[in-house]
Formats: C-alpha cells, sequence, structure tokens
C-alpha cells in the first residue's frame, strides 16, 4: 500500500513538472520572441527570417533525431496524395501563422496580442462549419458571442492599440485555425495519426519552403539595405531550441495527462503571459478593461473547451460500445455449435 503510494506521488510530481514546464517554455518564447525582435534588445527586427530559422532547425533536429541517432520513431503510413493534400496545407498555415503572429510583435504588446488570441475558437467553429467538420448550434452561437464580445471589450480598452499589428495578428489566428482544420481533417479522413516528431519531420521541412520564397522578396532586401540589425548565433540558436522543446512539451503533457489538461494549462498560460507583460515590457499598460474583457473572452474560450471535451468523450464512449456489441459472446458461439 505504501510502496502504491508512493508510486502515486511520484507520477503526480512528475505529471505537475511537465505541465508547469509546459507553462514556463510556451510563456517563455513568447517573450524570447519579442526580446529577439525588439530594435532595444537583441535587435533583430525580422520575423520571417526567424521564423525561418525555426523550421530550419527544427526540420534538422528531426532529421538527426530520426535518422541519424534513431533516437524517435517517425510514423508510417505517409503517402504522396496524404503529403500533398495535407501535409502541405498544414505546412502552409504553420509558416503563416509563425511569421504573422511573430509579426504582430513589432507593432503590439505582448499582452494585446495574447487577448486577440482568445478568438482563436471563433475563428476554428466558423471554419470548422464550413468544412463539414463542425454543427452549428445555439449553444456554440451562444459560446462564440461571449468569446467575441470579450475580445471586443479588451480591445475597446487597449490605450495604444495599432490596428497594423491587428490585422497581423487576426491573419495569424486565422492561419492557426486552418492549421488545426487541416490537422483535423488529416487525422479523422485520412486516419493517419503522428507523434509530434513525425509531424514536425514532414511539416518543418514544408514550413522552411513557404518562408523562403517571401523572405527571398520582402525581407532579404531590407536586411541587405538596413545593416544596423545584428546577428547573435547562440542567442537565436537558443531562441529555436526552446522553440522546439516547446513541441515536445506539449507532447509529454499530452502523453502523461490529457487533453482537458493541456487546454487549462493553456488558459493559466496566456493568464501569466498577460501579466507578466505588464511587468517586463515598458509598452505593456493594463487597463480595467482589458481585464475584465479577456476575463469575458477566458470565460467563453473554458465553456468552449468544456463542449468539445464533452464531445469527444461521447464519441469515444459510443465507439466502445459498437466495438463491444460487435464481438459475439461466448455463449452464443457455443450454442450455435
Amino acid at each position: 500500500m505504501a510502496d502504491r503510494e508512493r508510486k502515486l506521488t511520484s507520477e503526480g510530481v512528475v505529471t505537475y513538472a511537465y505541465i508547469l514546464l509546459y507553462i514556463a517554455l510556451s510563456s517563455g518564447q513568447i517573450f524570447f520572441n519579442k526580446w529577439v525582435l525588439s530594435s532595444k534588445e537583441i535587435n533583430f527586427p525580422y520575423p520571417l527570417a526567424l521564423t525561418l530559422l525555426h523550421m530550419v532547425f527544427s526540420s534538422v533536429l528531426c532529421f538527426v533525431l530520426t535518422k541519424v541517432l534513431k533516437i524517435m520513431k517517425v510514423e508510417e503510413g505517409m503517402t504522396l496524395d496524404i503529403y500533398i493534400s495535407s501535409v502541405i496545407p498544414i505546412g502552409s498555415m504553420f509558416a503563416m501563422t509563425l511569421w504573422l503572429g511573430n509579426t504582430a510583435y513589432l507593432y503590439i504588446s505582448v499582452s494585446f496580442a495574447q487577448m486577440l488570441k482568445a478568438i482563436m475558437p471563433v475563428a476554428v467553429f466558423i471554419l470548422g462549419v464550413a468544412a463539414g467538420l463542425e454543427m452549428m448550434s445555439c449553444r456554440m452561437l451562444l459560446i462564440m458571442s461571449v468569446i467575441s464580445f470579450g475580445v471586443l471589450v479588451a480591445s475597446y480598452g487597449e490605450i495604444n492599440i495599432n490596428w497594423v499589428g491587428v490585422i497581423y495578428q487576426m491573419g495569424g489566428v486565422v492561419g492557426e485555425a486552418l492549421r488545426l482544420i487541416f490537422m483535423e481533417i488529416l487525422v479523422k479522413r485520412k486516419g493517419l495519426k503522428l507523434n509530434p516528431i513525425s509531424v514536425m519531420y514532414y511539416v518543418s521541412p514544408c514550413s522552411a519552403l513557404c518562408l523562403l520564397v517571401p523572405w527571398i522578396f520582402l525581407e532579404k532586401p531590407k536586411m541587405d539595405e538596413q545593416l544596423t540589425w545584428t546577428f547573435h548565433p547562440l542567442v537565436l540558436t537558443l531562441n529555436c531550441l526552446c522553440t522546439f522543446a516547446l513541441n515536445l512539451s506539449v507532447f509529454l503533457v499530452i502523453s502523461h495527462t490529457s487533453a482537458l489538461t493541456i487546454r487549462v494549462a493553456g488558459v493559466v498560460k496566456d493568464w501569466v503571459v498577460v501579466l507578466l507583460s505588464a511587468l517586463l515590457f515598458a509598452d505593456t499598460k493594463l487597463t480595467l478593461i482589458n481585464l475584465c474583457g479577456y476575463a469575458i473572452a477566458i470565460a467563453g474560450v473554458a465553456a468552449y473547451n468544456s463542449h468539445k471535451l464533452k464531445k469527444e468523450a461521447s464519441r469515444v464512449s459510443s465507439d466502445e460500445s459498437q466495438a463491444a456489441s460487435s464481438i459475439p459472446l461466448v455463449s452464443s458461439s457455443t450454442s450455435n455449435a
């Protein structure tokens, strides 16, 4: 009995350690990117180039881990048709999300960018309905209205609002919503289940290529012309490594807990980012309207997560009951004999 209690305690400690690791890495990566892009700090104000570095680093590291060192395994089942129809759209949307999201940090504060991200479930739901993955209902419309209202209130309370940054951030939200939709199509319709390493192995090179073309035409001429920026190999390598570690931490949390835990941890992380950004960055000034609006939006996000998880749980139980009913009983099989 004592051994069992010690085992449960140790498992609990490990689980909470993974959750804290995810919150720390996710929050830290947001601040790290802002710090690198800031002209007053590291002075590397090229979000497209930074995102391209992330994807190239992730591609190389995934190849080394899976093909050279063979520490991790790439899931099988990938075909050319699936790669073209699913992986390329996922990679392009992932590139769009990271590029536009990082660019937004040049114009708006970290806390306000995080508040705008709360609109994500609305974008996912609308695109899901259009793709036939979601069903329109009065309850979901109410939840989406609450989230939208909260984001509007938070935006109204922003003191130094920059519409260029808002457009970039909302573009990143749409890109992330499309990526999630394509991921759901890949799993549900294609029937392919991939671990995070496999996803990054296939998606990262595609994202890197999608970022390379706009970088050559949009940022490379600026980088060649403006020589005021600085390149810190050690800092940028560490930044890329943190991005890769963040993706792995998501897998660790989900594998040791559940989807509900990662979503709850994500809400906690959002509040940590919003509050800490007010302390770390001079361009962040939170108002009471900001916080009230964000609280309303987070309440809507919590309701959305709860609805989705209940729906997933009912689907799983339904599948299990169907599987059980399809298995013939021993008594009936022996009587027929």
